[in-house]
């Protein structure tokens, strides 16, 4: 059985999705759009990334993947292993979103169904990167521009038929 989920991501023009456990820029709407795509989600994130964020995210079950075995962050679960992650986000039944970081990103990238992705019109510098993305699998099926205090498009892709994994 394949568990459907979906990546969301913020990259700048070269990919850079984080430096030292920042995002590295403040674009005005955007993490309001994050916000409207997975409320009522079931958010996979690693640790540093829940980390940087500071808090479990209001009216979304957050799940924290991590290797410290004694790791207990207010208001979320935790797992130890990627299956184990998917398999408390399944019993949850609401829409699986993989939150980051740059590794939970590449282990996952190649068996998500949809890819939720917002490029930023910047190229920054950064030490944390969204994987190479093989648009080829994919098609999209939703582009919105905005222009804020930069210009930033949000795409979703769905994986092909033909590529279902």
């Amino acid at each position: 059985m394949t568990i459907d989920y979906a990546l969301i991501a913020a990259r700048s023009r070269n990919s850079v999705i984080g430096r030292d456990d920042e995002i590295p820029w403040h674009v005005k709407g955007e993490q309001a759009l994050f916000k409207k795509i997975t409320l009522g989600g079931c958010l996979l994130m690693g640790r540093r990334t829940f980390e940087s964020i500071g808090r479990a995210l209001p009216g979304r079950i957050s799940i924290v993947i991590t290797r410290q075995q004694d790791y207990a962050p207010e208001g979320c679960h935790v797992a130890h292993t990627l299956e184990a992650a998917f398999h408390s986000a399944e019993q949850t039944k609401r829409p699986i979103f993989v939150i980051g970081g740059g590794e939970l990103y590449a282990s996952t990238l190649a068996q998500a169904r949809w890819v939720h992705l917002t490029t930023i019109d910047l190229e920054v510098n950064g030490n944390v990167y969204f994987p190479p993305f093989p648009t080829a699998n994919f098609t999209c099926i939703h582009t919105e521009h905005f222009q804020s205090n930069h210009a930033y498009c949000y795409q979703t892709f769905e994986r092909n038929p033909t590529e279902n994994v």
